[in-house]
């Protein structure tokens, strides 16, 4: 349900506690104490694990209160921050710190009031900004600002956190509509904000709206349940003008979702929206899908392609609520023409429907997993059974026709150390001839992934030509980097860095910004 690659290549995993026990038991009969609310008991089944890329193989975790439909994020130091779930663990702050034998640490009490369905972001400062969820029209801090120099919060259903009155605006009331807001950190420090249909530019310091975004044409709402996904598509840091765009995919029509609870399962949308939030006139510019989609994941590659996986064509997020699984992953190539954006892939044969996630890995790979729209385990005699696999998506660039187009970076090694502004040279080789004017050089933030959002990401273009050739000792040739000079363009923390060359991507190697 919930996915985080780290910066040690290990993928931290987790679902609810309240689907009863798991597949995967502790070792040694060990069992963790977990309370529900009501009362402490033990279980001795896993609902968390480290999963070792490299290897292949998984380390159970123990996790003390439910995760179920939380949200999180990687802090500049790598640790994982986890914040709120269901019931009693609606207010905790979960701690992962990347190592062989760490476990989960749990903060009771963490949060200044319920977060169920929020949406996490990175901060400039570091931070973690924990937006929304269900009957939460607020935000808060993690850790806590050391003074509260902002407004307040003064109604009883909100204690001490900071109001925000548009989740209020946008809750469509029994269909919501509007949790797991889409957030991204806007060039100016300020936050965009999705819901529902609409969106806004939110100073967070000071409890303000800076702008009011119009309406996606039509209204039909993109948020969970009738949930669609978004990207703040990549940026190009080479350019003379930075320009700033937002993308907004699938989703489902207005009635969608009390008329699914019916059992009545209408067709998901086919559109996606732009809209440059940098431009003076800020309009949504609507495009046509190849294929319908609600509960898709759109995920930023190397190349600067997004890509469309998972999902149904019918219905909407919750218990049994989707029908018509969308096997064929698609590509959407931003800087074609319209009309020409689109690429449907071969299909996979499992559905990924309520509750499975999908995750970029250094070497290119895309791995999908989970499934599971059932209010407990069940493994046969539903149409879509709770799914335990996980699988390997190869984009078009890891073809072999594209082998020898693809960099290798010999210079750095993997995990360096570097600061905002500061100018790095990285050397590669290529077996193929190469072509300097068809050399970038990407970094993306690998974010938190569940519910078809990826809280944080987040794609830079630090690099394009200027390449150097070096013919001995061996043929090589070298790129320069310029690291983002202020952390509202990259927040500090670790990066993925690629060197693309003919769309066709490096291995990354991780890049860490003090």
């Amino acid at each position: 349900m919930h996915m985080q690659l780290l910066h040690n290549d290990r993928v931290i995993m987790f679902d609810g506690t309240g689907f009863g026990p798991s597949n995967l038991s502790f070792p040694g009969a060990r069992c963790a104490r977990t309370y529900n609310g009501r009362r402490i008991s033990f279980d001795c089944t896993a609902h968390s694990v480290e999963y070792d890329v490299a290897t292949n193989t998984f380390r159970p975790l123990a996790v003390q209160t439910d995760m179920w439909c939380s949200s999180g994020g990687a802090m500049r130091d790598g640790t994982l921050v986890q914040t709120g779930g269901f019931k009693a663990g609606d207010r905790t702050v979960r701690i992962f710190k990347p190592c062989t034998s760490c476990d989960w640490e749990e903060i009771p009490m963490g949060l200044l009031t319920r977060r169920w369905y929020a949406t996490n972001h990175i901060l400039p400062d570091g931070s973690q900004i924990i937006i929304g969820g269900r009957k939460r029209f607020s935000y808060e801090f993690f850790p806590k600002p050391a003074a509260f120099n902002w407004p307040l919060a003064k109604t009883n259903s909100v204690p001490e956190a900071y109001r925000l009155p548009f989740l209020m605006q946008t809750n469509d009331g029994h269909a919501e509509n509007n949790l797991y807001p889409f957030v991204f950190l806007h060039i100016d420090g300020s936050l965009f904000i999705f819901a529902n249909n609409r969106a806004i530019l939110f100073d967070y310091t000071k409890n303000k709206v800076l702008k009011t975004f119009p309406k996606i044409p039509g209204g039909d709402p993109r948020n969970y349940p009738s949930t669609g996904s978004a990207v703040i598509l990549p940026l190009n840091l080479q350019g003379k003008l930075l320009e700033v765009e937002v993308m907004v995919c699938g989703g489902a029509p207005k009635g969608a979702h009390i008329k699914a609870r019916n059992g009545v399962f209408v067709e998901a949308l086919n559109t996606c929206a732009r809209i440059k939030i940098t431009s003076p006139n800020p309009k949504w510019v609507l495009e046509i899908m190849p294929l319908s989609r609600v509960m898709g994941d759109m995920l930023l590659l190397p190349n600067g392609n997004v890509l469309l996986i998972n999902g149904g064509s019918f219905g909407t997020a919750g218990w049994e609520l989707a029908r018509n699984p969308v096997l064929n992953p698609v590509l959407y190539l931003p800087n074609n023409l319209p009309g020409s954006r689109f690429e449907v892939n071969d299909p996979s044969t499992t559905p990924r429907m309520y509750h499975s996630t999908a995750i970029l890995l250094r070497d290119g790979r895309i791995l999908v997993g989970g499934s599971n729209p059932h209010p407990g385990y069940n493994f046969s005699g539903f149409l879509f059974p709770t799914e335990l696999s996980l699988e390997a998506f190869h984009p078009p660039y890891l073809d072999p026709e594209f082998a020898a187009l693809r960099p290798t970076i010999i210079e750095p090694r993997s995990q360096i150390m570097v600061f905002h502004g500061q100018r790095l040279k990285v050397e590669f080789t290529v077996i193929d001839e190469m072509d300097p004017t068809k050399i970038s050089v990407t970094m993306l933030a690998p974010p938190f992934n569940t519910h078809s959002f990826s809280m944080n990401q987040r794609l830079l273009v630090v690099g394009r030509g200027n390449v150097t050739t070096t013919i001995w000792p061996e043929l090589m040739y070298d790129v320069e980097v310029n690291i983002p000079v202020s952390g509202n363009i990259a927040p500090s923390g670790f990066y993925i860095l690629f060197v693309v060359h003919q769309c066709v991507p490096s291995e990354g190697i991780w890049v860490q910004i003090l």
